[in-house]
Formats: structure tokens, C-alpha cells, sequence
């Protein structure tokens, strides 16, 4: 898409924590960018730093480098590392946030009501209560939560109803982008279909643009126009989806894809199990993070970290042999 219709630039973010003196490296120069109205997957193993990325983009944590460059409708461009606290309240309310757990996300001594109604208290306090609550009830009403038990505390409703409330929540400020961690993994296969066809209608109700983050590739390959594969807190591949799931270039997207179950029983997939555990992130190791896992590993590989390079359009991958692996081909069905 073109540049004036780009939403976020998230460009070179680093984040690192300091563990008793240790220095942890959650995320490690991460760049991309979102257009209006897309939804872009971020898919990895549990630890590789996506819920921290996310964090980061919403600004609930300060980044140790990079920018959050988020372009405003009226077509001004904010960096969210850049502006002070006072300054990102404002544009809070257009970048929210749907949490992984729909349990301890939810204040047990709040009433639904009360719970989505705290960002109208927050951001818009001179707002009427009788306006804050019908705004309260129209959202619910959309999110398919009724609305004769908005009285209730989150105890008595599902996980389902819960992930429902949590979306309610993030809407209420009619945000323009919002970040999905995790939204559905708590939920049964049959909530997630039902909490996933909700988002995309309310995308297209509303047109939300998501980052969704998620380690589910069936899912992500369903409500994704773009996906970025997140490694040890590094981006090793960002592609189209339909070009990640036919052709990946990197070997780490290769080996996720290939343990996808296919609803087929003809078909049979060549499994690519990944050998040895992940590196520690407080000590990564030198070259590429991935080639104490990786099977076309080399000397180079060892030696020199690789530069995330676009191999194709808008198909981008650090790997110092995505030009075989793409000669080599894959199969996904």
C-alpha cells in the first residue's frame, strides 16, 4: 500500500531488561510497518518477546531504543517514544489493548459495567454518566454481550463472555488500532472461532487495524493480511500471508509451518523438528540467534549475524541462505 495510507512505522525498537544486574535482551531491533485497516499476525514460540513487542507499541513499557511512529487521522505523524506522558494520554485512547487472559485481566471487584466504563472515566471525565453508560451499553450490545448483565462481576460470566468484555473495554474509546495478545488461547477451539469472527466483523464495522499477536499459525493464517515470525525477541521473517505459508525463506518459519496439522489424513507433511533448546536471552549467541537450532547452519552462520533483507516484495528475512530455501521450495497446505 502506499505510504499515505500507512498507520504505525515501528522501526529498530529494542527492549531490554536489567535482571539483577543482568542485561536481558527481549526484543532486538524490530521493524515494520502497518497500513490502515490491516490486520498483521506476529507469530513465535513462547519467550520470543511478541507479548514485550506489543507492550512496547501501546507504550506500556518504555523502549530502550527505536521509534513507535503512529500516524494521526488528521495525517500528523507522533513518535509514542518521543512525547512525554501527558502528551500520550491523548493519543492513548487510539492504540488499545486486548490482554492474553481473560481471567486476572478483568477487576473481580468491578461490576462489566463499571470495568468497560473505566476508560470514559479516565479519558473523557466531564462526560455525562448517562452518556458514558449508554455508550457503555451500545458497545456491549455489538460485542455480543447482553446486556441486562452488565451489573454482574466478570465471576459470573465464561471465558468467552470474559474475552468478549475485554474487547468491549478496548473499543469503547473507538480506538483506530488495537493489539490483540493472545486474544483467543484461552479460549475453546469453538469460543475462538465465534471471539475470531467477531474481531473481523468489527473490523470492518469500525475499520480497526490489529496487530494480532498469537503462537496459533492456523489462526493467525485465517485473520492476517501480513505476518511477521518473531525469534529470541528478533523479526526473522515478515511476508504477505499467503507468501510466508507457501514459500517461507527462513528456516525457523519453515520448521513452525511444518508442525501445523493439516485436516487431511492423505496428506502427510515432512515434519522438520527443531533439535537443542532456546538460547538464553540474557546471552544470545554470537552470528545468527537461530543456528544453534538450525539445519543448513554454517561457519558464516556462527560467525555473522544476518542482515533482514527484502528477498522478495514485501517479503523480508535474515537468513544468510533464504535464497536456497526459496529454490528448494515448501509445501504447506
Amino acid at each position: 500500500m502506499a505510504e499515505n495510507n500507512q498507520i504505525l512505522d515501528v522501526q529498530n525498537v529494542h527492549m531490554r531488561f536489567n535482571s539483577k544486574g543482568v542485561i536481558v535482551k527481549a526484543v532486538t531491533d524490530v521493524s515494520f510497518t502497518v497500513d490502515v485497516g490491516e490486520t498483521i499476525g506476529i507469530v513465535g514460540e513462547s519467550g520470543c518477546g511478541k507479548t514485550t513487542l506489543g507492550r512496547c507499541i501501546v507504550r506500556a513499557y518504555e523502549a530502550s531504543e527505536g521509534s513507535v511512529i503512529y500516524t494521526a487521522s488528521d495525517g500528523e505523524k507522533i513518535d509514542f517514544q518521543k512525547i512525554d506522558k501527558k502528551t500520550m494520554k491523548k493519543y492513548r485512547k487510539e492504540i488499545q489493548m486486548i490482554f492474553q487472559d481473560p481471567y486476572s485481566s478483568l477487576d473481580p471487584r468491578m461490576t462489566v459495567l463499571d470495568i468497560i466504563k473505566e476508560p470514559l472515566d479516565a479519558n473523557f471525565p466531564k462526560m455525562p454518566k448517562a452518556e458514558k453508560e449508554q455508550r457503555v451499553m451500545d458497545i456491549a450490545a455489538k460485542v455480543g454481550l447482553n446486556t441486562a448483565y452488565l451489573k454482574r462481576y466478570p465471576h459470573a460470566f465464561s471465558g468467552g463472555q470474559r474475552q468478549r468484555i475485554g474487547i468491549a473495554r478496548a473499543l469503547v474509546l473507538n480506538p483506530r488500532i488495537i493489539v490483540c495478545d493472545e486474544a483467543v488461547s484461552a479460549l475453546d477451539v469453538s469460543i475462538q472461532a465465534q471471539v475470531i469472527n467477531l474481531l473481523h466483523d468489527l473490523q470492518k464495522e469500525f475499520g480497526l487495524t490489529y496487530l494480532f499477536i498469537s503462537h496459533d499459525l492456523s489462526v493467525v493464517e485465517y485473520i492476517s493480511d501480513k505476518v511477521g515470525v518473531m525469534y529470541l525477541g528478533k523479526l526473522v521473517e515478515f511476508a504477505p500471508t499467503m507468501d510466508l505459508f507457501t514459500k517461507p525463506l527462513h528456516p525457523y518459519t519453515e520448521s513452525l509451518l511444518s508442525a501445523v496439522p493439516v485436516a487431511d489424513p492423505t496428506v502427510k507433511m515432512e515434519r522438520i523438528p527443531l533439535e537443542g533448546e532456546i538460547p538464553n536471552p540474557a546471552n544470545p549467541p554470537t552470528g545468527c540467534y537461530f543456528h544453534t537450532r538450525c539445519r543448513y547452519c554454517t561457519e558464516k552462520c556462527k560467525q555473522e549475524a544476518p542482515e533482514y533483507v527484502e528477498q522478495e516484495p514485501g517479503h523480508y528475512v535474515a537468513c544468510h541462505r533464504a535464497q536456497e530455501l526459496k529454490l528448494r521450495g515448501f509445501s504447506y497446505e
